[in-house]
């Protein structure tokens, strides 16, 4: 793999590009490692650090391997992050937050214009890393990279979007109007399987909010963070209101308990998505916390079966299952489970697994092997249960590449609701079949699940589609759409076990999120001193 060498504005203070002890490796390894081998030959891995207040910092005593899941090696080394390394962290994003928000807002959508711009002329770079460190293919990099632009370019318009709201005289020459504040320092938590989507429906809202932001991102693949980061400062956001911190829970504990930090924002499974809800609150902090999901597609007999089943085939699969939003449960109603299992199977069978560099790569590794080795735990659970396993993933082997984290898909029928792989997230390529008799039944398994992520229903019939949009226990719910994820200017966010607090993510619910709201009560001397006043103001 190779990607184009991009010219790249030094951090603020010392180049470490011209520093006896840094030298090319420190300076490329925290955005572009792969760079770093193609002028290295034989180098040790990169050591993969921080970015706090505008600069590159490589603290904390403990580090992890960072490995390229395609080929089981071990790309780089990332630095965890210590209670020190928050401290500073927080600390610059402190430091920075008096001058940024009072930055008017206007300015701050240049800054995100111009980020929205580097970000189209590095994109393919960008891509590239992502699947370097996650593994999905390039293609499906670059759409995670797109949608995360969309929130750039939906922030852009902040200043209408910070507007509040004026009445004139509402009684005894009073004027009353309203002000939307930023609350502080915030701090993102993401996960492993969207590294730059994910960070982009946080920290892009909150700064052009006016708040300013350490932002920590799975340790599993860490560059594309850092390299955000350099752009956004590249296209002109002063240092310290973007910082990036590597790290694991012990990063995480340390955030969530600083007393600086004001808002915390979450996306990841629902046992620590409580957790992070609990103990953020705990600490007096705004909390949106994003959990797991187990996405059912209801599909009705008047559906049109074969884009049932590709639709199936692209939300069950893609990204190897490692999304939020994947489908893992085909609801089949009425008699035509047969014809769709058949349809599936099929498909199945056509899927190209491999490197996701690869040309052509449907599908590429899992993140880990500890991960692989945990979807088929389920895969196994689910024979023993007693589901009839119709395509078997297990022992796949991608030529060339046979040490990588390859897991092929599964597809399940006749899954119970009692069975394990139906009751848990799985996050692997699973696929499970479950036969309902008619659509109440449908519905009524939909609704009886612990999570309520999104949801689809194929269907020919208006009237079924009606019915199922308004009685569907979902936050996100698509009609003849696999994975109804909002663009930028709605927002995205659950129901049930799959959201901990009041707020969905990015949109309009976003920008209430990062602020705060205050009303404004004015009257000046020259309206009359008319004495002391003992009841509330009326419009009388």
């Amino acid at each position: 793999m190779s990607a184009d060498r991009n010219d790249e504005q030094s951090p603020k203070g010392d180049d470490p590009r011209k520093s006896p002890t840094g030298g090319a490796r420190a300076y490329l390894a925290p955005s572009a490692p792969w760079i770093v081998d193609a002028l290295t030959p034989n180098a040790a891995p990169a050591m993969i650090g921080h970015h706090i207040g505008g600069r590159l910092d490589t603290g904390g005593s403990r580090s992890a391997p960072v490995f390229n899941p395609a080929t089981g090696s071990a790309i780089g080394s990332v630095s965890l992050a210590d209670a020190a390394v928050v401290d500073r962290a927080v600390a610059a994003a402190k430091a920075a937050l008096p001058a940024w928000s009072d930055t008017p807002p206007l300015k701050r959508a240049r800054v995100m214009f111009r980020f929205k711009q580097l970000l189209d002329a590095h994109f393919d770079e960008l891509a590239a890393s992502i699947t370097r460190e996650h593994g999905k293919v390039v293609a499906d990099a670059k759409g995670e990279l797109t949608r995360g632009l969309e929130i750039v370019e939906f922030v852009c318009g902040i200043p209408q979007l910070l507007k509040g709201q004026f009445s004139d005289n509402i009684g005894g020459d009073i004027d009353n109007w309203s002000l939307r504040q930023p609350v502080g320092v915030c701090v993102g938590i993401t996960p492993f399987n969207f590294p730059a989507m994910v960070p982009m429906w946080m920290f892009p809202v909150a700064i052009a909010c006016g708040n300013t932001f350490v932002l920590k991102p799975s340790e599993r693949d860490p560059s594309t963070a850092l390299r955000l980061a350099q752009l956004l400062e590249e296209a002109g956001l002063p240092a310290g209101v973007l910082n990036v911190v590597q790290g694991d829970q012990e990063a995480a504990t340390a955030l969530l308990q600083h007393a600086d930090v004001a808002a915390v924002s979450f996306v990841g499974s629902t046992s620590v998505a409580e957790h992070i809800y609990r103990e953020g609150t705990r600490h007096g902090k705004r909390v949106q916390a994003l959990g797991g999901a187990k996405n059912h597609m209801v599909v009705m007999p008047d559906a049109d079966l074969d884009q049932a089943a590709d639709a199936l085939i692209g939300a069950g699969y893609g990204s190897a299952g490692e999304r939020c939003m994947a489908i893992s449960v085909a609801v089949a109603v009425g008699p035509i489970a047969d014809e769709l299992v058949a349809k599936l199977e099929t498909r199945i069978r056509q899927l190209t697994v491999n490197d996701g560099s690869a040309p052509g790569a449907d599908m590429g590794p899992l993140i880990t092997a500890a991960h692989r080795d945990k979807v088929t735990s389920y895969i196994e659970d689910g024979v023993g249960a007693g589901a009839k396993l119709v395509v078997d993933g297990r022992g796949l082997r991608v030529a060339g590449r046979e040490s990588g984290f390859f897991l092929g898909p599964s597809l399940f029928d006749h899954v119970q609701p009692a069975m394990k792989i139906y009751r848990e997230e799985i996050f692997g390529p699973v696929l499970s079949i479950v036969r309902a008799p008619n659509f109440a039944a449908a519905v009524d398994l939909v609704n009886a699940h612990e999570y309520g992520n999104g949801v689809a229903c194929y269907t020919s019939d208006g009237g079924v589609a009606r019915e199922f949009a308004r009685t569907i226990k979902a936050g996100m719910v698509g009609i003849n759409v696999p994975i109804p994820v909002p663009l930028a200017f709605h927002s995205f966010g659950g129901w049930k076990r799959s959201l901990f607090g009041d707020h969905h993510i990015y949109g309009e619910e976003g920008v209430r999120f990062y602020t705060r709201y205050k009303s404004v009560m004015q009257r000046w001397p020259s309206a009359g001193a008319k004495g002391p006043e003992f009841t509330m103001p009326t419009h009388e």
